[in-house]
């Protein structure tokens, strides 16, 4: 029989994290971070400020991006194409929903 441990971190949408908190929860290194926030995927709420915070929604995105490091063997540069496709297409899904919300609905 196989255990599986799985910790859960119960996120607010106004919750900020720290860099540490973000690679703690993530699965990142702080460069992997810091360089995901220079092609600007991952990007802190205010890239001037002496210590970065980010907003909880980017722990999703940070996430991804170690999943898909550790299964394609992508460097940054690969993640932060394949992050923005992934986004691009979230973008895309919300806008489909919404324009569909607003068409007549037809009965069976």
């Amino acid at each position: 029989m196989r255990v599986t441990l799985t910790e859960m971190h119960w996120l607010d949408e106004h919750q900020q994290l720290s860099l540490s908190e973000l690679v703690q929860i993530s699965g990142l290194t702080e460069k992997e971070l810091r360089q995901l926030a220079d092609y600007g995927v991952i990007t802190p709420l205010d890239p001037d400020a002496a210590s970065w915070t980010f907003s909880s929604d980017r722990v999703t995105m940070a996430r991804i991006a170690c999943r898909l490091r550790h299964d394609f063997d992508l460097d940054t540069q690969g993640l932060a194409v394949a992050l923005t496709l992934i986004e691009r297409v979230h973008e895309l899904e919300e806008r489909l929903r919404q324009l569909s919300a607003r068409l007549p609905q037809v009965a069976p």
